[in-house]
């Protein structure tokens, strides 16, 4: 499954309402609010890539309250559920 981390800057005023938002949208997993530059941390699980790149342009970056974002896409996750092996992430 692939999966992209999402940093966002928010409106201060309307940090809660668009963490809350985000939360609707199916794909995403995660919503976290963070300290230094950025203000949430969205994870998205996906099929593919191609779907995370539509779920972020047709989605995520429409919801009100986000002035800026960085999106990283994870290579591979490190479980420590299976004891520290890599596991590739498709």
């Amino acid at each position: 499954m692939a999966t992209a981390i999402i940093l966002l800057k928010i409106d201060p005023k309307k940090i809660t309402g668009t963490a809350e938002r985000l939360l609707e949208i199916p794909a995403v997993t995660d919503v976290y609010s963070i300290s230094g530059r950025y203000d949430l941390l969205v994870i998205i699980k996906c099929e593919s890539n191609d779907m995370i790149e539509c779920v972020i342009t047709d989605h995520l970056l429409k919801t009100e309250g986000i002035t800026n974002s960085e999106t990283m896409f994870a290579f591979r996750s490190y479980d420590k559920r299976e004891g520290g092996r890599a596991i590739d992430v498709d």
